[in-house]
């Protein structure tokens, strides 16, 4: 088991505490239980850890790679990251079931709302398939940055706004929420305001656990599912009114 602090005041106080309850654990029959170790880690190694694990992956209709690889693969559409610190490579499951569902909808003039953006990946995906408007919003500043030097970059134009699906006025075709279960039940009936009659809503980062609630909330919305894949227990659904 790995845990991250923030190195400051208290730090030291919490390391000493974990140590000592790690001791009466043993008291309890759970062992052999190693030694606690800790290191420092500098700000530095997150910034570059992440590039060596993101490597161009062919997903769909897409070809993800980073701003430094010059991969080509003939047919596909390029998309063209450097996600800094915000969410959205292609590696994770989760990323890559909407991508999926990006290769294979229509999407020639939709209006699609990208909720939680993080990279821009997804919405970058979408208005390279030929949406017609393509909105983006995330709370974190760090992502709204990523994504729109992400945009520049592909040479898409996709509105990208501080803020969540809340604050969204209007609807569209499509709608993306790549969040977590709690959030996506947060939001459900903000997500279906969004939603033209007919529209599709495509929901990920659900774990198995969390899905029946999720479920429940969507179908209080009057939200009905029409696929469903599970990979890695991460669960992907596209939902209709």
């Amino acid at each position: 088991m790995k845990a991250y602090l923030v190195e400051d005041a208290e730090a030291f106080a919490k390391v000493s505490d974990v140590r000592d309850a790690l001791g009466h654990l043993q008291a309890f029959g759970l062992g052999p239980i190693g030694e606690l170790a800790v290191r420092q880690i500098e700000d530095a190694d997150w910034l570059e850890a992440w590039k060596e694990s993101f490597t161009p992956i062919r997903i769909g209709a897409f070809l993800v790679r980073p701003t430094w690889s010059d991969a080509r693969d003939d047919g596909a559409i390029a998309l063209v990251l450097d996600p800094g610190m915000a969410f959205g490579t292609g590696l994770h499951p989760t990323t890559q079931q909407c991508l999926e569902v990006l290769s294979r909808l229509p999407l020639d003039g939709a209006r699609v709302l990208d909720v939680g953006t993080g990279s821009g990946i997804l919405a970058i995906a979408a208005a390279k398939r030929g949406a017609g408007k393509v909105v983006a919003v995330d709370i974190d500043p760090l992502a709204v940055r990523a994504a729109t030097e992400n945009a520049k970059g592909n040479d898409v134009s996709v509105d990208i706004r501080a803020g969540s699906v809340a604050d969204v006025v209007g609807t569209f075709d499509m709608v993306l929420a790549n969040l977590v279960g709690p959030v996506l039940v947060q939001v459900a009936s903000h997500l279906r305001a969004r939603l033209r009659t007919s529209a599709t809503l495509v929901a990920a980062g659900i774990t198995t656990q969390a899905e029946p609630e999720v479920l429940d909330a969507f179908s209080a919305q009057g939200l009905g599912v029409v696929d469903r894949i599970e990979r890695s227990d991460w669960v992907r659904l596209i939902l209709t009114a």
